[in-house]
């Protein structure tokens, strides 16, 4: 190749360079036009996309806002503001009311206003949903807790105006009154109820006796300290007869709570619920000469009552005994006031019984040294009472007009023995008493009480004591005696077998023989006697 054909090739190669440099040149500078002609447009459109956010409270539109804060902060002085106007139009209660936010981002949404609104605007509009939406008014009232009942009234006037009406059942001058009081028992502001006396009127001649202010040393010439004197020294004119003290005898719990109106009591229900007798389970304790009638006549009850109400009675004819707890209804109010009273009595009066030990007899046997005449006095008696029951009596006065002669007893200390069947099951087959011969050379008239059992069933001491006699009786076939402390002796006969010795000293339950059907037997049995100095006695009276 020639150098004037290399020299060509250069130069086109390089025309070709000139131009795609100038086209470069050309764009970049189209491009910086179209900038800074559309530049004023997109500013514009980064200013319309400032943060918006839809507020709604309880469903309903209040306005658009630039943050979520600024939406708590409106309903904050929204409720605020609420709270303000119910303390001063509801004397202190409280209302509630819906309160439901709801926030939406809508920066970005071709709706979004330019401007957001006022957030004082969007408070108030807040403030009226408030205002449509209350659906309870809380008054500032008062709980009372008795035990397990409670009732709720509208202000402390009417707590004392319930509870000094259950005073006045009991104190018909008004000489006590109730007081409220922080219950130093608990840490918690609950109040309770304290009984107070009413200061006496205070005398004129008091109040002019003081012409001068006294100190010092002549003050304590002048006064006269107050002695207090016991009973005794008093006389019956000085005792302040009739109601002394009162208090209640249930716990009272007054405390101060925010409730609808619905909620509370009137007061003439809750005086009614408070003061009214209601029939109240209580046990009783059976004592020595109750009967069923007699406990239901007592206590104002039918005897089908008594009974329905006693599961372990079954009819009118179940005999009861000594210290047996039955169920029986009494009528007493919700609340319990307990009080004291003073009278002045003048009646007759017993002494007390006197009663001489004999370590040689038994409890059951007493006799009359001397017998007892009544005395006469007046004194001065305190009751307690709770409600319309007296519960206690003490005797703070005494004068004595003739003294009682007591009654002069002697009695036994020892206790007696008791007896228990002497066998376990068995069918009663012939009774004490008279009787037709059941078989020949058999008595008539039955000195012991039969059991038929089968051969070999346990017989067991009847009361503890030392056996007299273990043999063969007449009669009897295997028989066996048994003399205990009070003189008493069992006997138990037709025995198969004796386990026991003449001399042997048994206790109450311990075996003692296996049953049979010797002597004269119609058939497997064990006879039973009892013999009280000698004679034999209907052991069913004697068997526990």
């Amino acid at each position: 190749m020639t150098r004037n054909q290399n020299h060509g090739r250069s130069a086109g190669r390089s025309g070709r360079g000139l131009r795609l440099r100038y086209l470069i040149y050309v764009s970049s500078a189209a491009a910086c036009f179209l900038w800074l002609l559309l530049m004023p447009a997109f500013s514009g459109s980064l200013t319309e996309r400032a943060p918006r956010f839809s507020v709604t409270l309880n469903d309903v539109s209040v306005g658009i806002l630039t943050s979520r804060e600024e939406a708590f902060s409106c309903l904050n002085d929204a409720r605020r503001t609420f709270a303000r106007e119910r303390l001063a139009t509801q004397g202190g209660g409280l209302a509630l009311s819906d309160a439901e936010l709801s926030i939406s981002n809508i920066t970005h949404s071709t709706d979004a206003p330019a401007e957001a609104d006022d957030p004082a605007q969007v408070t108030q509009a807040m403030l009226e949903v408030l205002r449509s939406n209350v659906y309870a008014t809380l008054g500032r009232h008062y709980t009372v807790k008795i035990g397990d009942y409670s009732v709720n009234l509208a202000d402390s006037t009417e707590v004392l105006r319930l509870l000094d009406t259950a005073l006045a059942a009991y104190d018909p001058d008004g000489t006590f009154y109730t007081e409220l009081i922080p219950d130093p028992t608990r840490e918690v502001s609950v109040l309770t109820a304290r009984v107070a006396k009413k200061d006496a009127e205070v005398d004129d001649r008091d109040t002019e006796m003081t012409v001068l202010p006294t100190g010092g040393t002549f003050l304590a010439m002048t006064e006269k300290p107050e002695v207090e004197r016991s009973p005794e020294e008093m006389d019956f004119s000085e005792f302040s007869l009739g109601l002394y003290d009162m208090s209640f005898d249930d716990s009272i719990e007054v405390v101060e709570a925010y409730l609808p109106a619905s909620e509370l009591t009137d007061l003439a229900t809750a005086i009614d619920e408070v003061t009214k007798d209601k029939e109240t389970p209580q046990i009783y304790e059976v004592k020595s000469g109750d009967s069923l009638s007699v406990i239901a006549e007592n206590y104002n009850l039918s005897l089908d009552a008594l009974i329905a109400m006693n599961p372990t009675l079954d009819d009118a004819s179940q005999a009861i005994r000594p210290e047996d707890e039955l169920i029986v209804t009494v009528p007493e109010p919700e609340l319990a006031v307990r009080y004291e009273t003073e009278e002045y009595i003048e009646e007759s009066y017993e002494a007390e019984v006197v009663i001489v030990p004999n370590d040689d007899w038994y409890t059951n046997q007493t006799q009359v040294l001397q017998e007892p005449s009544s005395g006469f006095h007046k004194v001065i008696a305190r009751s307690t009472w709770v409600n319309k029951s007296e519960v206690a009596r003490t005797i703070v006065k005494e004068e004595v007009t003739w003294e009682a002669v007591p009654m002069i007893m002697e009695k036994g200390t020892k206790v007696p023995p008791t007896f228990i069947k002497p066998i376990s099951g068995g069918r009663l087959s012939s009774p004490f008493g008279k009787r037709s011969r059941p078989t020949k050379g058999a008595s008539t008239y039955h000195k012991g009480i039969d059991w038929a059992t089968p051969v070999g069933t346990a017989v067991v001491a009847s009361s503890s004591g030392v056996v007299t006699r273990a043999g063969w009786g007449s009669g009897y076939g295997n028989v066996v005696y048994i003399e205990h402390p009070n003189g008493m002796v069992t006997r138990y006969g037709h025995l198969s077998r004796i386990l026991v010795k003449t001399g042997q000293s048994v206790q109450q339950g311990q075996k003692i023989a296996l049953s049979g059907n010797t002597g004269v037997s119609t058939g497997p049995h064990i006879h039973f006697e009892i013999l009280v100095n000698g004679v034999q006695v209907n052991p069913m009276k004697y068997l526990n």
